[in-house]
């Protein structure tokens, strides 16, 4: 089974989703052990998750103590030689690719640790081995977000989460985005589905979905041919 830890002052964010999705019913099915660790529960009596940053300045950060507290225990508690990553996201970090998810869906454990107000303490990185990733070039209030897609995008690569082969064709699974997709009616306001589509030719059908692919990504996204 896969595990996935979140660490996050905020658990309360992922159930809606989680409820309603590939995450969800992976869970269902046994094929994801899904935890949260409420960061809040990892302090004593009148302590603060948060505090000033040294050097003065606006906004908080998260202290360390509750988030190794958390991390201590479940990398206590988890099977010798598992196979792990410790997730951060951070507008800091590389941009969160295909690949990665790829990765990641080849482990055992995934551990995301979700900061919220001006991040974490920088030191978390020096006393555990954290990956950071970004969702794109903007920041966002908490890591909650960003830990929800790194999650889907991971989950649905797992053996048995979605239709064997759906995920084989679709875009960046061969460095390309995928071709154009359309269904009924044939016609809408005018505008017709491509007729090599309605041929029944399955030849030259393939033959036109890998053009496009090229043809989109070429448009969309030149840097992919480039890598």
């Amino acid at each position: 089974m896969f595990t996935i830890d979140i660490l996050t002052l905020f658990p309360e964010v992922f159930a809606p989703f989680v409820g309603l999705s590939i995450v969800g019913r992976a869970v269902e099915a046994g094929i994801v052990d899904l935890r949260y660790h409420h960061l809040l529960d990892e302090l004593d009596g009148a302590q603060r998750a948060d505090d000033d940053p040294y050097g003065g300045g606006p906004g908080m950060v998260l202290r360390l103590q509750p988030i190794v507290r958390s991390l201590d225990r479940i990398l206590d508690q988890a099977p010798p030689n598992e196979r792990r990553a410790i997730l951060m996201p951070t507008p800091a970090g590389k941009h969160f690719a295909h690949s990665d998810a790829k990765r990641l869906a080849g482990l055992d454990r995934l551990i995301l640790i979700c900061g919220h107000y001006e991040g974490i303490d920088e030191r978390l990185g020096e006393l555990y081995p954290v990956e950071e990733f970004s969702l794109g070039d903007f920041v966002l209030t908490g890591g909650e977000i960003p830990a929800l897609a790194f999650m889907d995008a991971t989950v649905r690569l797992l053996e048995g989460v979605v239709t064997p082969g759906s995920t084989d064709a679709e875009s960046f699974a061969h460095g390309l985005l995928d071709h154009p997709s359309y269904t009924r009616p044939a016609t809408f306001r005018g505008v017709s589905v491509p007729e090599v589509l309605l041929s029944g030719d399955h030849a030259r059908i393939a033959a036109w979905r890998r053009q496009e692919s090229r043809r989109r990504t070429a448009e969309r996204r030149a840097d992919l041919l480039d890598s």
